[in-house]
């Protein structure tokens, strides 16, 4: 049986801290989401009834939850005192009245915007920012525990792309393939598999294209995307396959997309602005023709969320640190004919960089 790592939630909260005197914050206000599971290790789906953890300098953390929730926390020993609160209850009034003399005031990027009016109402003299502008600069850099995590879910959905390549996809339903998809994340320890995109022939020059009804067929270039979710960190990755063998103009362009992804791998190491491995992935298109075909950003961040901070886009200058974790996704999509990406997850080392991802990165050849 393999361990779940053990995260470090008392020193998280305690880099928040430290980074809320810096920024000359008084509280921040957690609501459901991965900041919350982030710090506090209680997880929760986003409801009508507010879940709110109140972090504050020189007070006990007070995580806030509806009162028939209150048996599902597991409280972590000493890092923050339950309070449960009734239907009938205004939950967001119970929590302005605690914060009566606070001015300053940052709210987690995923609370409901009702939630948000009754605070400014509740506290007409307070300030509010966007908690996302600390949390995701503390969030960015994983610690041991969660690489970890991450590199079982990416050896995970290695796993997955081994099977796919003994799989037949000729003659089958784009949706039926990605529900076989699903169902092997969960087989190969995944609790949940979050999206399948399988997009087949003219279907993958779309990079966020639906699995449908097309039926795939001899000659199809089919794009590969999933993830999930394996005890709580993001799995995804992308493989182009073919079905049968592919064209010179299919290996042309596979060539070139695999050059833009060993180039943006490589441009990984501590200290480089993030935008640099956007600028070397594209490079490499760009020189061969294809660049006005690359349609979105090299990466981004991993993590709790399956797209986090940071992202590899022109203009985030960034400086990697040893720790971030992101993916490296070029693709090359020439409308109604095919497209193909190639994503791993990578991490940033003190020296370089770790790929997550290990299954081939040529074309899978498939019947």
């Amino acid at each position: 049986m393999v361990s779940t790592p053990a995260f470090d939630h008392a020193g998280r909260i305690a880099r928040l801290r430290a980074a809320m005197e810096s920024e000359g914050v008084e509280a921040v206000l957690l609501s459901a989401g991965a900041d919350l599971s982030y710090f506090t290790g209680y997880a929760v789906t986003s409801l009508e009834r507010p879940t709110v953890a109140v972090v504050r300098l020189e007070h006990p953390l007070v995580l806030w939850v509806p009162a028939l929730e209150e048996p599902r926390v597991t409280v972590i020993p000493d890092l923050f005192e339950l309070r449960p609160w009734a239907d009938g209850e205004d939950p967001i009034g119970l929590v302005a009245a605690e914060l009566a003399e606070v001015r300053r005031l940052a709210l987690t990027d995923q609370t409901w915007a009702s939630a948000v009016l009754a605070l400014q109402a509740a506290l007409p003299g307070a300030r509010f920012r966007a908690a996302g502008l600390l949390t995701g600069s503390i969030r960015m850099v994983k610690d041991q525990a969660e690489l970890t995590a991450l590199r079982r879910a990416g050896a995970a959905a290695d796993r997955v792309v081994e099977h796919l390549a003994a799989t037949r996809f000729s003659q089958r339903r784009e949706r039926d393939l990605a529900a076989e998809i699903a169902d092997l994340l969960v087989l190969e320890g995944h609790q949940t598999a979050d999206f399948t995109i399988v997009a087949s022939g003219p279907n993958s020059a779309s990079p966020h294209h639906e699995a449908g009804e097309r039926v795939m067929e001899r000659g199809d270039v089919v794009v590969v995307d999933f993830g999930g979710r394996l005890n709580g960190y993001s799995s995804d990755t992308t493989r182009t396959f073919v079905v049968g063998r592919p064209s010179p103009e299919v290996e042309e362009v596979f060539e070139l997309v695999g050059r833009a992804q060993q180039a943006g791998v490589e441009a990984v190491r501590p200290g480089v602005p993030a935008e640099s491995v956007d600028r070397a992935a594209r490079a490499v298109i760009e020189a061969g023709g294809r660049g006005d075909r690359f349609l979105h950003r090299t990466g981004h961040g991993i993590g709790l969320e399956v797209h986090e901070h940071p992202y590899l886009v022109a203009g985030n200058r960034q400086a990697l640190e040893p720790g971030m974790t992101f993916s490296v996704e070029p693709g090359v999509y020439l409308p109604g004919r095919f497209g193909v990406r190639i994503e791993d997850i990578v991490t940033v080392t003190s020296s370089g960089v770790e790929r997550l991802n290990r299954s081939p990165r040529t074309p899978i050849l498939v019947d």
